[in-house]
């Protein structure tokens, strides 16, 4: 959990406009901090699988919104990831239907439970 210092620290470096604080620049940054923190945790306790879980949901959130910034602002999306050193997620191609290609995201959990597991 960010300490109130922390958040209005991440808030006034990633804000668009001055009282800005539910962007998705802003509400990307503020899940990538706490992202770290519970990783950070989850390394000295790597037992703690509700902790675990909340880290996944957060993930999850954060690859919802930067999807939603890529769609309407590709440039901030692309400055984000720069700024926040994210990876920007990969793109596979599936089978639809009547065979046709089907571009999709590959899930970020998985990679960080795999992390996880070679920190043990």
């Amino acid at each position: 959990m960010l300490d109130k210092k922390k958040k209005q620290q991440i808030i006034q470096k990633f804000q668009t406009h001055t009282g800005d604080t539910g962007s998705n620049e802003v509400q990307i940054a503020i899940l990538t901090a706490e992202i770290e923190e519970l990783v950070d945790h989850l390394k000295i306790h790597p037992k703690d699988h509700s902790s675990r879980r909340g880290l996944l949901r957060k993930v999850s959130s954060r690859r919802h919104l930067m999807r939603f910034l890529k769609k309407e602002n590709l440039q901030s999306f692309e400055d984000l990831t720069k700024k926040l050193k994210i990876k920007q997620p990969r793109v596979l191609a599936k089978a639809g239907k009547g065979g046709a290609a089907v571009l999709e995201e590959e899930p970020a959990e998985e990679e960080l439970i795999k992390e996880d597991e070679n920190v043990k």
